[in-house]
């Protein structure tokens, strides 16, 4: 058993007493401003961007036969097919939300 209990009337769902949801964000956005003042962002994102092109390149070309050339070709035809997906399911969302029905 605890000996000190949390009081139900301040919930803090992030372990840190004292910090709401919205100064949470504030200060992350802080540091984001911080990390990119110093840094060049085409850097720090360069691995998961890889990572996120690899990832089509593993679909169109699972065995790795394929030319480089015709493999780069095709994951960016499959990227952009999975962004157009997003988009399409974005604007369905939206269409329903207008509408005052439920997106699922």
């Amino acid at each position: 058993m605890r000996d000190k209990r949390t009081s139900s009337a301040s919930p803090s769902s992030n372990g840190r007493q004292g910090i709401s949801p919205v100064e949470r964000t504030l200060r992350a956005r802080v540091a984001a401003h911080v990390m990119h003042a110093k840094h060049d962002s085409r850097l720090t994102s360069a691995n998961g961007r890889a990572a996120f092109l690899a990832r089509f390149e593993a679909e169109v070309d699972p065995d790795g036969t394929l030319p480089i050339e015709e493999r780069r070709r095709r994951a960016e035809h499959a990227r952009a097919a999975y962004f157009a997906r997003l988009a399409l399911a974005s604007a369905k969302a939206r269409r329903l939300k207008r509408q005052g029905g439920d997106a699922a």
